[in-house]
């Protein structure tokens, strides 16, 4: 799976999560998704990024719940548990 796939299975979660999409309203999604690709990628090849959820005012809660969603869309890719593990810490775990 591509970190441009990863990240728009990954978007889709969040953007139907009923307490999370709020604060989404306003955002431009496409932009945002390309965001999450390429931190995805930076994260692959072992780059810390910025937090790509930055700035949307989301709760520490709200945050681990939108990781939690990557964790699962890795995991159903059946990405290896380090490459996961990696990835989650790399875009802001």
């Amino acid at each position: 799976m591509t970190a441009e796939e990863t990240a728009r299975r990954w978007l889709r979660l969040v953007v139907a999560d009923a307490e999370l999409s709020p604060h989404l309203v306003g955002v431009d999604l496409r932009r945002l998704g390309a965001h999450l690709a390429a931190s995805l990628a930076a994260a692959t090849d072992g780059v810390d990024v910025a937090d790509p959820w930055a700035g949307l005012g989301l709760s520490e809660e709200q945050h681990r719940r939108v990781l939690d969603y990557l964790v699962g869309v890795l995991w159903a890719g059946d990405v290896p548990a380090e490459r996961i593990s990696r990835l989650r810490t790399g875009v802001g775990g």
